[in-house]
């Protein structure tokens, strides 16, 4: 019996179409999903950029539940409970050196907007109040709440909410298909667009720029791969002038690049890592900011007597969200799936490029287990009307993939086979070969 539809407001959904026709799933179970009617259909998106280890890890599944009877919650305040303090040194493990300090949220959303408060603070801190312009950049997403969406570069997200935080602005995106269409890996041109963070300090004057904020790999805007140079520029022109780099790899953190996360696969370390999704391969959620050491020390320093931070959610290192992150980075270490993208990448690689020539394809992106199909937008349509009409006809013959406007994002878990990246591939060309 199919559900009522009336009362539930999809989040990032056409909610008058979807209820016309719906996509429902009703279980999963490693590298598929099934549909109520008992249809499979091959996951090509890990879910939503998170469901790195595969569906229904049995070591994950038995750790929540043995969670929720033990402990079900615990007050993050003032009080804490032991697996916060053991995930956290797990974490640090992972993540390059000196970025060893953690801070716990519950979405990528949440991370993104801690890391920024942590940056406008830590500067007052240093005696730099004076330090509160934000700097994004166009065709980034980092999530939807107020500093999140203002940072973001994506028009559609940023036009029906006005301004929202002030004294935000944008580098320029580095997608470039007159240069870089078909680029394997990292583009050869762009690292100039680099540049653009200087034009932007001249005309605020550095003392007024708190942090800049880039996802090392672009994912939500259809897997836009950083210009080769591009981030090492970045970091020189922060340290040159005291802002504050932050990485958001709320999708390329735990193992989509192939390594644990972009900075260490770009060899690049920022001042701050904001992480979600993989953490837990999206069982509960669960979000993770880590900072260099000397950005906390100098929190603990000069601070008066008490609270030294005063930020925090309700549900900050949840206890089932605790026990959930360290089962998936068993299974992880098991399984090497951290590294598991960068032998994978060959395979990958050559089944997203052998689509070039395609009808209506003008570039394919790749890189670690991620790949991106971008299309010539349909000549008086809606942009991004072609990508739609190619991710409904995967998912009607049987995979699932992402549309991103006109683009096609295809990150599976990082457990797939060959031959499962081979189907989503070949039902891609066929998909393709059908679109008008």
């Amino acid at each position: 019996m199919a559900p009522r539809m009336d009362a539930f407001w999809m989040p990032f959904t056409a909610n008058r179409d979807f209820k016309q026709s719906p996509r429902l799933l009703a279980r999963a179970e490693g590298m598929h999903y099934w549909t109520p009617e008992g249809r499979e259909v091959l996951d090509g998106t890990a879910g939503l950029w998170c469901v790195n280890a595969g569906h229904a890890r049995p070591r994950i599944v038995e750790a929540i539940a043995r969670q929720a009877a033990t402990l079900d919650f615990a007050p993050p305040f003032q009080m804490a409970h032991p697996l916060a303090f053991e995930l956290a040194e797990r974490l640090i493990e992972l993540t390059p050196p000196g970025l060893n300090r953690v801070f716990y949220t519950n979405s990528g959303s949440e991370s993104v907007e801690t890391a920024l408060k942590i940056a406008l603070a830590y500067h007052r801190m240093r005696g730099e109040a004076q330090r509160t312009r934000l700097i994004g950049r166009e065709r980034g997403y980092h999530g939807v709440n107020f500093a999140g969406t203002a940072l973001g570069g994506m028009g559609p997200n940023r036009k029906m909410f006005g301004a929202s935080v002030a004294g935000v602005d944008h580098l320029r995106h580095t997608h470039d298909l007159t240069r870089n269409a078909f680029s394997k890996g990292q583009p050869e041109h762009g690292v100039e667009l680099a540049e653009d963070l200087e034009r932007l300090v001249t005309l605020h004057d550095p003392s007024t720029i708190a942090a800049v904020i880039v996802e090392p790999m672009a994912g939500s805007t259809g897997v836009l791969l950083p210009p080769k140079g591009y981030l090492q520029r970045l970091r020189e022109i922060c340290d040159k002038h005291g802002i504050l780099l932050i990485f958001d790899e709320v999708i390329t953190g735990f193992g989509r690049l192939g390594s644990p996360f972009a900075a260490q696969h770009y060899g690049v370390t920022p001042d701050m890592i904001t992480a979600a999704k993989g953490v837990t391969n999206g069982c509960i959620p669960m979000g993770v900011v880590f900072t260099k050491q000397e950005i906390h020390d100098t929190f603990m320093e000069k601070s008066g007597p008490g609270i030294e931070l005063f930020h925090g959610y309700t549900y900050s290192s949840h206890p089932m969200a605790c026990a959930a992150a360290l089962a998936t980075l068993d299974t992880y270490a098991e399984e090497n799936l951290l590294t598991r993208g960068a032998r994978m990448e060959a395979k990958m690689q050559e089944a997203a490029h052998a689509l070039k020539g395609l009808p209506h394809v003008i570039d394919i992106r790749n890189t670690g287990l991620v790949a991106a199909i971008e299309f010539a937008p349909r000549p008086g349509a809606p942009v991004g009307r072609r990508g739609f009409e190619a991710f409904l006809g995967a998912f009607e013959k049987g995979v699932l993939v992402r549309a991103a406007g006109d683009n096609i994002a295809i990150s599976p878990p990082l457990i797939i086979q060959e031959q499962q990246i081979d189907q989503i591939f070949s039902t891609m060309r066929e998909v393709i070969e059908s679109l008008a």
